[in-house]
């Protein structure tokens, strides 16, 4: 039987070359087209990827495809969420690892909320904790900013 290190090392192979596809603009059949003007980003994206990984997404691809199937690119708007917290749960989706170190408490937040509508709902206890143990300060001195996010 294979050993953990092993297999943690298979595995992070994988990740790595999904993000080197999500990188490298690659065999893309998505454009998600996120925020809301002027701040708005065309992400390319895999299908496959995204519908495995969201349920929300694989709801809104099942849609779409149904309206489009003549078209080589499907096209999707995600106008709610930032393009700067989208890229860092898209780098989650293709590679498994959700990267804060370099955010503030409220790009958190937003990151919590936006992986809530996006149905990753293996994120929310664990950015929750993150919050919690983290930014206890933060928190208590931006309670309604956290009460009116309803995630």
């Amino acid at each position: 039987m294979p050993s953990f290190e092993f297999l943690s090392n298979l595995s992070s192979l994988l990740s790595q070359s999904l993000l080197n596809t999500l990188d490298n603009d690659e065999y893309y059949d998505i454009a998600i087209e996120v925020g809301n003007d002027p701040d708005v980003k065309i992400f390319r994206a895999h299908m496959v990827i995204l519908s495995c990984r969201s349920p929300y997404l694989r709801r809104i691809l099942l849609a779409n495809k149904r309206k489009s199937e003549d078209e080589n690119l499907t096209h999707i708007k995600l106008p709610n969420i930032l393009p700067e917290i989208f890229e860092i749960i898209l780098r989650y989706i293709y590679g498994g690892k959700l990267a804060l170190e370099n955010n503030d408490t409220s790009n958190v937040i937003k990151v919590l909320i936006a992986v809530n509508e996006l149905g990753l709902q293996e994120l929310v206890p664990l950015l929750q904790s993150f919050l919690i143990n983290s930014n206890v300060n933060w928190m208590e001195q931006n309670f309604n900013l956290i009460k009116r996010s309803n995630y």
